[in-house]
């Protein structure tokens, strides 16, 4: 009787615990983009100096951040910011966009990852 009622509070968990799982974002999402990224493209809602705001840009058009003076190559790439363009970007950000601005690449495909889920919790 007391495997059965374990079991029972066992499935009567799942549904709650993947809702939950679901809707949090990535701990190590925010933490990686705050030591690779914000420091030139700002915190949250920060615009920084060296690069655009990232708030919101999943699934928008690169270059696309009002006021911010991209590279040319940046302006004619007409990439769309989502997962898998994001994460070749990131990868290699001259290969993509050759004449690009951004400098930093993240070689860490878990780092990429992690910042590409902070993204689009962002854009939510």
């Amino acid at each position: 009787m007391k495997k059965r009622m374990r079991l029972q509070l066992f499935f009567a968990a799942l549904p709650f615990s993947s809702t939950a799982f679901a809707q949090t974002p990535p701990p190590e999402g925010r933490a990686v983009y705050q030591s690779h990224c914000a420091s030139c493209h700002g915190g949250d809602n920060a615009q920084a100096s060296f690069g655009p705001s990232l708030v919101g840009v999943f699934g928008k058009l690169a270059a696309s951040v009002p006021g911010f003076a991209y590279s040319s190559a940046m302006r004619n790439a007409k990439l769309v910011w989502d997962a898998e363009t994001l994460d070749r970007f990131l990868a290699a950000p001259t290969k993509l966009v050759p004449g690009t601005k951004m400098p930093v690449a993240l070689s860490r495909p878990a780092d990429r990852a992690e910042v590409i889920a902070y993204l689009k919790q962002q854009a939510k």
